[in-house]
């Protein structure tokens, strides 16, 4: 299997203003990671509100730039990409955020939502070809050509979010990024959202970046997982492995919180160092030491 995507000693930090006479400092969200998708891989992307998750996804889709590191996707180093260059990589990438009804413009129709998409084809195509790709880009997320003419408003928040999908799919990526894309809906909803992500991947061959906190989620989907804390990288394993072995006491408390595993290590006082290192332990099972 060859890597879609390969992060290296990547770091982002935000600089908060002083308050009061105060002076001003940083908050490093994206600490010296390191992490590789390999292509048609499902990696989960777990952790807890403010690990840095969503920071390491928008450094990937160049909505933040990195301080330090290297991101390459596809063989190219995207982090110094030139505008006409960059073009080209956004038709690889596409994110799914969040909350549907931020991420999609409520002043546009759906037809205009998704032939904003088309603007990064590097081809120009013809009124009936852009239909077509739309009415396509529906029908596999499971909604209708009916829908063109209508609003976000008008949908339940599971049907944005398939239009969403829709939009992000309709530039053929080679990596989608979700980021948090289930957690605003409610349990039914979620299980047909995951259900629709397992039927893209099996269609179109995907490689999905999920992010989430929900580990009964990333358990369903994907093969591998990724554990962030304080802006690293702490653990690496496939799916089963991980759920089965957990090593750092991190990862140990997550899945105490969510599941039924009991943990008996405590993170309260964990220092991270220079020299700290992810670990191979065994059965693709890497923990940062």
């Amino acid at each position: 299997m060859s890597a879609l995507l390969a992060i290296k000693n990547l770091k982002k930090t935000f600089s908060l203003p002083k308050y009061l006479g105060g002076t001003a400092r940083g908050v490093l969200a994206v600490d010296r990671v390191d992490l590789v998708i390999n292509e048609g891989e499902h990696l989960g992307l777990v952790g807890e509100s403010g690990s840095g998750k969503s920071t390491l996804a928008r450094l990937v889709v160049k909505l933040y730039r990195a301080d330090e590191g290297e991101i390459v996707l596809d063989g190219d180093h995207i982090i110094h990409l030139s505008q006409r260059r960059f073009r080209s990589y956004r038709r690889k990438v596409q994110m799914v955020f969040q909350d549907p009804h931020s991420s999609l413009d409520s002043r546009f129709s759906v037809r205009r939502i998704l032939k904003e998409a088309m603007a990064l084809l590097p081809e120009r195509i013809s009124r009936k070809e852009q239909d077509g790709m739309m009415k396509e880009a529906l029908q596999v997320v499971g909604l209708s050509q009916d829908v063109l003419l209508r609003f976000p408003h008008e949908f339940s928040g599971g049907e944005r979010q398939r239009i969403a999908i829709a939009r992000a799919l309709i530039m053929k990526p080679k990596l989608l990024i979700l980021d948090e894309a289930v957690s605003s809906l409610d349990v039914l909803v979620q299980a047909q959202i995951i259900a629709l992500l397992q039927q893209l991947q099996a269609q179109f061959g995907l490689t999905y970046l999920f992010i989430t906190h929900n580990l009964r989620a990333v358990r369903r989907l994907c093969n591998r997982i990724a554990v962030m804390y304080q802006g690293k990288i702490v653990e690496t394993a496939p799916t089963e492995e991980l759920f089965a072995r957990p090593l750092h006491p991190y990862t140990q408390q997550l899945l105490t919180a969510a599941m039924d595993y009991k943990s008996s290590e405590d993170i309260s006082e964990e220092v991270f160092t220079e020299n700290s290192r992810l670990i191979d332990e065994g059965n693709g099972h890497f923990v940062l030491k």
